[in-house]
């Protein structure tokens, strides 16, 4: 059985797991969630948020063998954290996520996709460093194909994320880059358009990319299946 560690996405905290989790402890694994620095309930103020600050909370969290699940925006942190301890890692599991490239951020890779569904659904906060997403468009972008309460539930948690941990640059090593790696490519995914994220996995084997037919947030829309498909990656 395996321990893992799961890290939200973009204006999402470790709430975003609370229906995953218990699916994931069903299989017989260790399943839990932190909120990153500035998101959730943690009260790290915007301006020192940074993509540093992400990678040591991720460290601090880990057990001795854990497998980093990472969503959307988190491809960065989890790629941060496994560059600074890859030792304490057994896997990366990149959930609809953006692959960190040498010398671009991850800003560089959303400019990347075909087009921007995210257009129009942010708002900067007042003091220019972080964004919000109109909660009139969440449910477009993030949740299209969870239920009503679910959607309503997800939306009214949503808080500001910082910017400066998107526009920065991660190492990418052997330390990471060697570690064993999945993707779960979201086939419905209203965020990262999935023709962007197959792009990003075009030079990945093609054992170790896996399709799951959801929008953005398969823990909310169908976190059985994404538990088993979780499941199916650590046990190879």
């Amino acid at each position: 059985m395996s321990d893992i560690l799961l890290i939200h996405g973009s204006c999402h905290g470790a709430w975003a797991w609370d229906a995953l989790i218990p699916a994931v402890q069903a299989l017989g694994h260790t399943a839990r969630a932190i909120d990153l620095p500035g998101s959730g309930d943690d009260p790290t103020p915007l301006a020192e948020v940074t993509l540093d600050r992400y990678a040591e909370a991720i460290v601090a969290a880990l057990g001795e063998d854990t497998v980093l699940v990472g969503h959307s925006a988190a491809g960065y942190a989890i790629t941060a954290a496994a560059e600074r301890a890859p030792e304490r890692i057994t896997r990366l599991v990149h959930l609809c996520t953006y692959l960190p490239e040498p010398g671009r951020s991850m800003l560089d890779l959303r400019k990347d996709a075909p087009f921007q569904p995210l257009r129009g659904a942010l708002t900067k906060t007042a003091d220019g460093l972080g964004y919000t997403v109109d909660p009139a468009a969440a449910p477009r972008v993030f949740y299209q194909d969870c239920t009503a309460e679910a959607r309503a539930w997800a939306v009214a948690r949503l808080g500001p994320q910082a910017i400066a941990p998107q526009a920065a640059v991660v190492d990418v090593s052997d330390r990471s880059q060697s570690l064993p790696r999945s993707y779960i490519l979201c086939e419905n995914d209203g965020t990262i358009p999935p023709a962007h994220q197959v792009a990003m996995t075009a030079d990945w084997p093609a054992g170790d990319v896996h399709r799951i037919t959801t929008g953005h947030s398969p823990f909310l829309a169908a976190p059985d299946r994404l538990a088993r498909l979780i499941d199916g990656i650590v046990r190879g």
